[in-house]
C-alpha cells in the first residue's frame, strides 16, 4: 500500500500517541504506588482520604490511556507492515523494533494487573475510612 504524507503523518502521530498512552499507563502505576506507600506510613484518615481522591482522579486517566492503547493499536496494526516495520528494515533495526514492542507489551499487561490489585486495595481503604471522612469521597 502506497502511503502519501497527510496518511503518514496520521500514522505517525497516532503511533506517537500511542506509544505516550503505554508511558501513561507505567507512569500513573508508579505514581500511585508511591502514594499509597506514603499513606500505609502515615496510615490516618487523612492520608487514606488524600490517596483515595487521588486514585479516582487517576483511574479516569488510566481508563483514557487503556483505551488509547486498544484504538490505536488498530491503525497501528493496519499500516505496521507498509510503516513501521519497513522504515525499521531500510535502518537494520528490526532486534530494537522487536524489544520495544515486547517492553510495551509488557508493560501494559503488568499496567493492567497493578491496577486491578491496586483496585482491591482501595475497596479495603473506603470500608476503613470513618464516615465523615467516606462522606467526603463523593
Amino acid at each position: 500500500m502506497q502511503i502519501g504524507p497527510g496518511l503518514g503523518v496520521a500514522i505517525m502521530m497516532n503511533n506517537y500517541f500511542h506509544d505516550m498512552a503505554t508511558g501513561l499507563l507505567v507512569g500513573s502505576g508508579f505514581a500511585l504506588h508511591a502514594i499509597i506507600q506514603i499513606q500505609r506510613v502515615m496510615d490516618t484518615p487523612e492520608a487514606t482520604l488524600f490517596f483515595l481522591k487521588t486514585n479516582q482522579k487517576m483511574v479516569k486517566l488510566f481508563k483514557f490511556a487503556l483505551w488509547w492503547v486498544v484504538l490505536g493499536g488498530v491503525p497501528r496494526t493496519i499500516f505496521y507492515t507498509s510503516f513501521e516495520w519497513a522504515n525499521a528494515a531500510d535502518k537494520l533495526q528490526v532486534p530494537a523494533l522487536a524489544v520495544k514492542h515486547v517492553m510495551m507489551f509488557t508493560a501494559v499487561v503488568w499496567g493492567v494487573v497493578a491496577w486491578r490489585r491496586m483496585q482491591k486495595k482501595v475497596a479495603v481503604l473506603k470500608e476503613s475510612l470513618p464516615d465523615e471522612y467516606r462522606a467526603r469521597l463523593a
